[in-house]
């Protein structure tokens, strides 16, 4: 089905016909629509256009509403002040836009007018390393990104470019060499043994490196081996990978991601693209030498010294570094991938390596204006104390640790509202709605910013939470189970109360929203709609009775069809951000 145009956009191309009719000199011209407190929607065009014209802002308003001839669109335009139009819609207009809306899977969001490839590059784990809070960001930001830019037609592309490559790896790889049964194959084990093990052979070969000095130099030629394609090595460094990974894979399950194996590609994958990369940028004159390295140098880039901070592509020794593999990556998805766009979901902490790194590659034109990158840096997560997150030990948290814990909070509050529910089913709740709600309390946070990660707070069943949001759908659905014979049925020709006219004007949105947030990689204003979406139900719940024996059956069929739209549009919402609604709460 096609999509289906919004009212704002509707009214909009009304005004703007009849605003280049009454003033043809003025050519196309914005009406300058916005929601309005005084009216469903004001328009403020008549005022730049009329001081453009040097006219009466005032005349040119009236003019503009004797041209609009749409009864079954508008109920009232009046002229307000200097010449805002003061637009009041229809409740058949309302109506029937949200059966047409009601009447597509997509609910008629559009798609985007110019979808293209875009990579996310997110979720960047460590191979053996334990997952902490601070992998917890770039996992949920990205899922979500990924979520809203498929369902607006672009063609995403994972990228999970995962530490599996450099100097402790040769410590691990010699550990193992000189202590063969220190680590069990993948396949027989599951993702808190495999971490175990990691754990054990990191911390095991980290004690013999620091106090065998004729073992660290053994690590150190390792590290030689790896890089030049070993096989024995390289064999080994393939356990690692696959034990982490087999560990990483539970972790992502239990924030209810899917990550693709052939999606996880790593520092490593680049390896044998770092060389040339860094001939071509020496042969273009981009990189050059300095003290013996391989560096670029930008002008507006300065340290503490006032003197330039440079981009370390090849150390003096020959070795190299961040910038190789990550110029290399740009290299492989801008022209291997043909990506359009490079969407990056990092730590706002590495946003200047980030920045030289894509100038880097604009200068040797592969970003450009056919294709750019963006970086999503995004801020710290803290604790409810507002310092950065540890433990009472003073250790960074584990993450699955607090997906547990989430998990078992939620699930208490579930099981206080829990009516007919087993055990089995309140946990399994528990852990939807847990993960929803750490999901939903780091997306409801621009990106940029610092957010407090405070657990009673977000399985509160009050306030700007997910839970909020979820209990809403699940009060939706207990109405429909509820309804019996009847249906939701739309019923234009049926007069709305307040309450119905608000969400209905507010369910209208989704689609700009939905949008607007992808083109923006904004999640928070899709969570912001949806809050303020399940606000508007309650609203609409405690003041128009849905099922009341006193309500004409016409009336209990459009509350009905208001509510279904509503827990459709949630649900939809919430899945665009990774989040389950659940029926029963």
């Amino acid at each position: 089905m096609a999509s289906v145009p919004s009212l704002a956009a509707t009214v909009n191309q009304r005004v703007s016909d009849a605003l280049s009719a009454a003033l043809p000199e003025a050519g196309a011209a914005d009406p300058l629509l916005r929601r309005s407190d005084r009216a469903d929607f004001q328009a403020n065009g008549m005022l730049a256009l009329a001081k453009k014209l040097k006219g009466n802002p005032r005349e040119l308003a009236s003019k503009v509403v004797e041209g609009i001839e749409a009864p079954e669109l508008i109920k009232d335009i009046e002229v307000s002040g200097p010449g805002f139009l003061n637009i009041t819609i229809t409740d058949e207009a309302i109506v029937k836009t949200l059966a047409a809306r009601a009447a597509d899977d997509r609910l008629g969001v559009p798609y985007a007018s110019n979808p293209g490839t875009t990579v996310i590059d997110y979720a960047q784990p460590n191979v053996a390393k334990e997952m902490h809070v601070g992998h917890l960001r770039s996992a949920v930001i990205g899922d979500a990104l990924r979520h809203m830019l498929d369902f607006t037609g672009e063609k995403t592309i994972g990228r999970h470019h995962i530490g599996d490559w450099g100097t402790q790896f040769g410590m691990l790889i010699q550990y193992l060499i000189e202590n063969p049964d220190q680590l069990a194959p993948a396949a027989d084990v599951d993702g808190e043994q495999a971490m175990s093990n990691l754990n054990r052979v990191y911390k095991a070969s980290r004690a013999v490196f620091d106090a065998d000095e004729e073992f660290k130099e053994r690590a150190r030629k390792r590290v030689v081996a790896l890089q030049s394609g070993d096989k024995e090595t390289l064999e080994l460094w393939q356990r690692f990978v696959d034990e982490s990974k087999v560990y990483f894979y539970s972790v992502f399950e239990k924030l209810d991601m899917e990550i693709r194996d052939d999606e996880i590609v790593g520092e490593s994958a680049y390896n044998d693209m770092m060389a040339e990369t860094a001939r071509l940028l020496e042969e273009s004159g981009v990189a050059v030498r300095s003290e013996g390295a391989l560096v670029v140098f930008f002008d507006d880039i300065k340290g503490k010294d006032d003197q330039p901070v440079p981009l370390i592509v090849q150390k003096a020794d020959g070795g190299f570094g961040y910038a190789a593999s990550d110029l290399s990556a740009i290299r492989d998805r801008a022209l291997g991938l043909k990506a359009t766009t490079l969407l990056y979901v990092v730590d706002v902490r590495q946003s200047l390596h980030f920045k030289m790194v894509f100038e880097t590659a604009r200068r040797m034109g592969w970003l450009n204006d056919e294709v750019t990158a963006h970086n999503m840096g995004y801020g710290t997560v803290l604790g409810a104390d507002g310092k950065p997150f540890k433990t009472r030990a003073g250790e960074t948290v584990r993450l699955e640790d607090l997906l547990d814990e989430a998990a078992q909070r939620a699930a208490e509050v579930v099981r206080e509202k829990a009516r007919d529910l087993t055990e089995e089913e309140i946990q399994e709740r528990g852990a939807q709605v847990g993960i929803g709600a750490v999901k939903y309390a780091d997306l409801s946070t621009s990106a940029n910013r610092d957010y407090k990660f405070d657990l009673d707070q977000m399985v509160s069943l009050n306030g700007d939470t997910s839970v909020y949001i979820q209990y809403a759908h699940a009060r939706i659905k207990s109405i429909l189970r509820r309804a019996g014979e009847a249906r939701p049925v739309a019923h234009p020709e049926l007069p709305l109360a307040p309450a119905e006219r608000a969400l209905g004007l507010h369910l209208d949105q989704f689609g700009e929203i939905v949008l607007d947030a992808a083109a923006e990689y904004a999640p928070h204003k899709l969570t912001a709609y949806l809050y303020q979406l399940a606000s508007l139900y309650t609203t609409f719940y405690d003041q128009c009775h849905v099922l009341s024996e006193d309500n004409a059956p016409d009336v209990v069929e459009n509350r009905l069809f208001l509510c279904d739209v509503t827990a459709r549009t949630l649900h939809k919402g919430m899945a665009l951000l990774g989040i389950r609604t659940p029926e029963r709460l």
